[in-house]
């Protein structure tokens, strides 16, 4: 490691709060790879609804209580340095390490099961449980850090590790196939336009919730038919007509996702942007025979699925913006109004 800097630009969460929280420096140390660890020069860092959560305190069960407000539950390590979607290139590797793997670019697992070289007994999440790439280098296991053969640039390349890995999660847990109809909610963001991709990459049929200024976006995605947030999902759709639900908004409307859905329906779910708390009617879940799924963790095979679907082109990159790092207050910000389809992704370095 001695041709590389010994001090770094990286963005520090210096606790929970407003964007006040969020400090750009210039002189940061630059992380060390373990034993089983790859240093990676990190070229784009995408954002995501987990960074501001996670900066607010969103996932607290309590009053944003600092105590479990990170994905783990646990108490978030401060400063912490942000960031679960990174694109880089591995500069150096750790004793355990092929050097052979050095120049190699690289997307990274955004769920880890590996850290400082041991195996963990609850998974961490890049950005939250340790540093993540709101930084010019950052650290992970070797086996989290994927080669990528593509033409795709550095931004669009970032825009995929977390949205699509969370959506394949959602389906392949849900266990989506081509004769599924499917319903996506918040399908203009950024797991859920990823969802719409995914979907019909499997051959199955997409119905894609968004607003009327979206439609085209969607359609263009490959969305079969497309139900603005105002209009009633049972009113459009008819009870029992749905086989999987994919959702990432909950809210007040959420009864409706499991009237439409057929005996034998399978929910998944892996957010709550239209607010945490739901009403549901214990009888809809069992004398329907529905299955829920709470997604998270990866499955082991979700990752490598998501680099091949990448490399043969069966997905493409939705990039909507992109902001040099010292400017993430303003990335949060656009990220906020929500008026684009796909990602915005932070640029670090060429």
């Amino acid at each position: 490691m001695s041709n590389l800097p010994t001090s770094m630009a990286a963005v520090h969460l210096m606790d929970h709060g407003g964007p006040e929280m969020l400090q750009y420096r210039e002189d940061v140390k630059l992380p060390a790879p373990s034993a089983n660890d790859v240093l990676i020069k990190v070229h784009a860092a995408g954002v995501n609804n987990t960074d501001i959560n996670t900066r607010v305190g969103w996932y607290s069960k309590g009053d944003n209580d600092s105590e479990d407000a990170s994905w783990s539950g646990n108490a978030l390590q401060f400063p912490r340095i942000q960031g679960i979607d990174v694109c880089g290139t591995i500069v150096a590797v750790g004793e355990n390490v092929s050097p052979d793997r050095i120049g190699e670019r690289v997307l990274l697992e955004p769920c880890i099961q590996e850290g400082n070289s041991e195996a963990l007994t609850q998974p961490w999440f890049l950005g939250s449980e340790c540093d993540g790439g709101f930084a010019e280098y950052t650290v992970i296991s070797a086996r989290h850090a994927y080669g990528i053969q593509s033409n795709l640039s550095h931004a669009e390349l970032a825009s995929f590790p977390c949205s699509y890995s969370t959506a394949e999660n959602m389906l392949t847990r849900s266990r989506v196939s081509e004769n599924d109809t499917v319903l996506i909610s918040g399908a203009s963001g950024g797991v859920g336009s990823a969802a719409v991709q995914l979907v019909k990459a499997r051959g199955a049929k997409v119905i894609a919730i968004t607003s009327s200024s979206k439609e085209a976006q969607l359609r263009e995605l490959g969305a079969d038919e497309v139900i603005f947030r105002e209009q009633n999902l049972v009113a459009v759709l008819g009870e029992n007509s749905i086989d999987v639900v994919i959702d990432l908004v909950a809210g007040t409307a959420w009864p409706d996702f499991l009237t439409v859905l057929r005996p034998g329906g399978r929910y998944a779910v892996s957010g709550a942007i239209g607010g945490p708390l739901v009403e549901l009617d214990v009888r809809t879940l069992y004398l329907k025979d529905l299955s829920f799924y709470g997604c998270t963790v990866l499955e082991p095979e979700v990752f490598g699925n998501l680099v091949k679907l990448i490399e043969s082109g069966a997905i493409k990159p939705l990039v909507a913006g992109t902001y040099p790092l010292k400017d993430i207050n303003k990335a949060q910000e656009s990220f906020l109004q929500k008026g684009y389809v796909g990602k915005l992704v932070l640029t670090v370095s060429d």
